[in-house]
C-alpha cells in the first residue's frame, strides 16, 4: 500500500513543479506555470470607493494597459528588453533579452462609478481609484423626528 499517489509516467515534472513553486519557508511562490511572476494586488474598500494597488516595480506607466469591458477591469502589462554587444567586425559577443507580461481581471461591483475611474503609477505601484456611485456611499447618520 502506498501513501503517496503518483503518476508513474509523469513523476519528474511534478517533482520540479513542487521544488520551484514553493519557497523554502513552506509557502508557495507567486509564479505561474510558465515561470513568470504575477504582481501582488491589494484591494481596499473605503466609504468613497475602492483602491486597487498593483506592485509592479521596474515598469514605466507606458507599460500598462487598463481596460474596462462590461464591468470587468483588466490590467495588463508587456515589456521587452534587449541588450547586445558587438565586436569591431559587427559580430555578437553578447546578446541578452527578456520578455515579461501579465494580465489580471476583476469583476467590478455595480456600486462603482465606471466613468470616474482613474489610475496613477508612482514608486513601483500602480494605483487605481474606483469611486462609488453616490447612492452606494455610506450615508451619514441622521435623527428622524416622530410626529
Amino acid at each position: 500500500m502506498s501513501l503517496i499517489k503518483s503518476n508513474e509516467k509523469n513523476w519528474l515534472p511534478s517533482v520540479f513543479d513542487d521544488m520551484f513553486k514553493t519557497d523554502w519557508m513552506g509557502g508557495t511562490t507567486n509564479v505561474n506555470t510558465i515561470g513568470t511572476s504575477i504582481p501582488a494586488v491589494n484591494i481596499k474598500e473605503t466609504d468613497e470607493g475602492f483602491n486597487v494597488e498593483v506592485a509592479a516595480p521596474g515598469k514605466a506607466k507606458e507599460d500598462f494597459n487598463i481596460e474596462l469591458d462590461n464591468d470587468v477591469l483588466t490590467i495588463s502589462s508587456e515589456s521587452k528588453k534587449e541588450n547586445e554587444s558587438t565586436d569591431e567586425k559587427g559580430r555578437f559577443t553578447r546578446r541578452e533579452f527578456s520578455y515579461s507580461s501579465f494580465k489580471r481581471a476583476f469583476s467590478l461591483p455595480e456600486s462603482v462609478e465606471t466613468t470616474k475611474i482613474s489610475a496613477s503609477y508612482k514608486n513601483g505601484v500602480l494605483e487605481i481609484s474606483l469611486p462609488k456611485k453616490e447612492e452606494a456611499k455610506v450615508q451619514s447618520k441622521r435623527l428622524i423626528e416622530i410626529s
